[in-house]
């Protein structure tokens, strides 16, 4: 069954990327008109993780299989064979892969035969075989069967010609004291055209003559193949560049012809996932450098790549998903990668989001907002949205209304029904950085910059960095991954940030050792005067608030008041030390509303003083609550929040203005869900 993907429109309508690249619609397989001719772009999906490249690509899979020949490889996971010989790597391990899905009849496509592309393996399949090793030449080229049975199913698939290779091998060892990979090479080429090929398929032999400096000779061609595959380095790289055009012309000729005919009808689809990593640039550049010498082929390639500034990208054009909803041009130029169009995939709108919710608790069950709160939290994040909008709808219908994206991070969500359910926030984790050890991360997370995060390593993590600088280490990690940088934050996404920091509160069970020694390290760190604010956050995160209060009366009387506010927010965006499974309004709420004294007030206070310093505790907490990505906009809180910031506009004596646009313009910031415009009222919410 299909997930459903939203915000993806620009690929899957009738007249889409998809449908305009490969020439049918998708699932009704409507012939439309290409919008590139006979020269379509490589065309490279981009983003970071969680953005539903994979998922797009096994949607178009989906969408188009069995009306036109389709693979799906991906090429950050290519599986060795157990004791495989000499002749198998990842490119050709993946081109066989590729002739695997290719090749079967689909309902509206004929079967596809891979006769070039089957000699060619088989050739560097030859290499450094040796006479005391017959086993692993058998081995060899019986993995090679479900390649060749592409050109013969009954012949490829069966033994016979395995154990007559293998004896003219053996007759060939006989005569040869040093066998080279070329002789072995056109000795079992010639045993599989003789024993698999029928006569017309021989003829595809030939087209190895156009290997360098063969002269159009085919078994020549072969034989060099399989010696520069043997001898490594560029000449290596130039044999494997030929095995790719191979796989083409193959699925060129399982067109060429029977276009006329009606029997093939739209393009062949090659969906290459993780192709930033080595593997995807060597299975693009030779179909690339082919196009751009004017070798047209059939194959509509989508790819998908995490780096969106990678090399392999550098004379890509770039557009944006929603701009390619009718259109997406593609100029090529003098630079292979000009025929690259790289398509950046964009968040999932609030629309989108509240649509994944929908769809889960059709009923409306859950907080009005808990929606669009959890796409604050994402970011828009495909793979967050859908996650959480999944453990929403799986969330008993009785604890439903109570729910908040920091809520939905604490429960299990079931995934498949084979397996039990998984702790959400450890999962969608796992998926955001896969194989990272979360543990020192989660540390780090709590860090505002370079330096204090290398102080944490230093201090709570040592001897987790024996190589060098954990801080450094981690931020190239996290560049390389294409996570955002700011200078706030150590870790700048909010959603990776509040996963990582939800592992370090929880951790180490109630005690929440690990999450107080953490604050309390960054807390020490900052000096009394101007490290003061990151102090009291880290008090905040601490779970004290008094001294926050104090510092914000202290200062209120100051002209700066534009600045006041910017420490205001900057304290209180402190993550919240929350108690897992906790039931009922979050204890900030009633601070906030002036429904919880407190224990202790400071000494010394008149009556004025005092009644300035609840009205900062109240309106400390309030933006405490208001701000949190975790939690949800409270009505009333909102309402309060203005009116304590109107109050404090009247007993400024300078800074009445900037209070009272505060009061006018962050209660809608915080219902357009934006961060609190500083100064008040100015639109970006710097």
């Amino acid at each position: 069954m299909d997930r459903e993907l939203y915000g993806r429109e620009a690929v899957f309508q009738d007249s889409g990327l998809a449908a305009r690249l490969i020439g049918l619609t998708p699932y009704r397989f409507a012939r439309t008109a290409y919008e590139h001719g006979d020269d379509p772009p490589v065309t490279v999906f981009t983003g970071g993780r969680g953005m539903g490249k994979t998922a797009l690509l096994k949607q178009v899979r989906n969408a188009y299989k069995g009306a036109t020949p389709l693979a799906l490889l991906d090429c950050a996971h290519i599986e060795p064979p157990a004791d495989h010989g000499p002749g198998w790597n990842e490119l050709t391990g993946a081109l066989a892969e590729l002739a695997g899905q290719f090749a079967p009849r689909g309902f509206a496509s004929a079967p596809v035969e891979f006769p070039r592309l089957s000699l060619g393996l088989v050739a560097v399949a030859s290499t450094s075989w040796s006479r005391e090793d017959e086993e692993r030449a058998r081995h060899d080229l019986q993995r090679l069967g479900p390649v060749l049975a592409t050109v013969d199913a009954a012949k490829g698939a069966g033994a016979t010609w395995v154990t007559k290779v293998l004896s003219k091998l053996a007759a060939n060892f006989a005569e040869a004291t040093a066998p080279m990979a070329g002789l072995l090479a056109e000795a079992t080429v010639e045993t599989v055209l003789e024993e698999v090929f029928g006569r017309s398929q021989r003829r595809s032999e030939s087209w190895y003559g156009n290997y360098r400096n063969a002269g159009g000779r085919g078994k020549i061609g072969l034989q060099y193949l399989a010696n520069d595959f043997e001898q490594g380095g560029r000449r290596r790289q130039e044999a494997e560049s030929f095995l790719v055009g191979a796989l083409v012309e193959d699925l060129n000729r399982a067109f060429t012809g029977l276009l006329r005919a009606g029997a093939r009808s739209g393009r062949p689809v090659l969906l290459l996932d993780n192709a930033h990593e080595p593997l995807g640039r060597q299975l693009i550049e030779p179909i690339l450098r082919d196009r751009t010498a004017g070798r047209r082929d059939r194959v509509v390639v989508l790819a998908s790549s995490r780096v969106r500034d990678h090399e392999g990208m550098r004379r890509a054009t770039r557009l944006r998903l929603p701009e390619t909803t009718r259109l997406a041009p593609c100029p090529r130029g003098t630079d292979i990668t000009s025929g690259i169009l790289a398509v950046e995939l964009t968040p999932l709108s609030p629309a989108h989001a509240q649509s994944a919710f929908d769809r889960h608790d059709p009923a409306g069950r859950t907080p009005a907002d808990l929606a669009r709160g959890v796409h604050r939290l994402t970011g828009g994040r495909p793979l967050g949205v859908t996650l959480l909008g999944r453990t929403a709808g799986e969330t008993p219908v009785e604890l439903r209304p109570a729910l908040t994206p920091g809520a939905l991070l604490d429960l299990r969500v079931e995934l498949r029904e084979d397996t039990p359910p998984v702790p959400v926030a450890p999962t969608l984790l796992g998926e955001l950085l896969p194989g990272e050890h979360h543990g020192r991360l989660a540390v780090l997370a709590a860090a505002h910059d370079e330096t204090s995060a290398r102080l944490l390593a230093h201090t709570r993590l040592p001897g987790e960095s024996p190589d060098g600088d954990m801080a450094l280490e981690v931020r190239d990690r996290l560049r390389a991954e294409g996570w955002p940088e700011s200078r706030e934050h150590f870790v700048a996404d909010p959603l990776l940030r509040a996963l990582l920091l939800h592992r370090l509160r929880f951790e180490d069970g109630e005690g929440y050792a690990t999450w107080r020694a953490v604050h309390e390290t960054l807390h020490r760190h900052y000096d009394l005067e101007a490290g003061l604010a990151y102090r009291l956050h880290h008090e905040l995160a601490l779970g004290r608030t008094q001294q926050a209060v104090t510092h914000l009366r202290v200062t209120f009387p100051r002209p700066d008041i534009e600045h006041w506010l910017g420490r205001l927010r900057f304290i209180a965006s402190a993550p919240y030390p929350r108690t897992r499974d906790r039931t009922g309004p979050d204890p900030r709420r009633a601070v906030a509303l002036g429904q919880r004294p407190p224990d202790l007030m400071p000494a010394g206070l008149d009556a004025d003083t005092t009644e300035l310093h609840l009205r900062l505790r109240r309106l400390l907490h309030a933006v405490w609550l208001l701000t949190d990505p975790l939690a949800l906009p409270d009505g009333e809180v909102i309402e309060k929040l203005a009116f304590e910031l109107r109050q404090l506009s009247g007993r400024h004596l300078t800074g009445n203005r900037p209070l009272w646009d505060a009061a006018t313009h962050w209660p809608t910031d915080i219902r357009a869900w934006r961060e609190l415009s500083l100064p008040p009222a100015r639109e970006d919410g710097v």
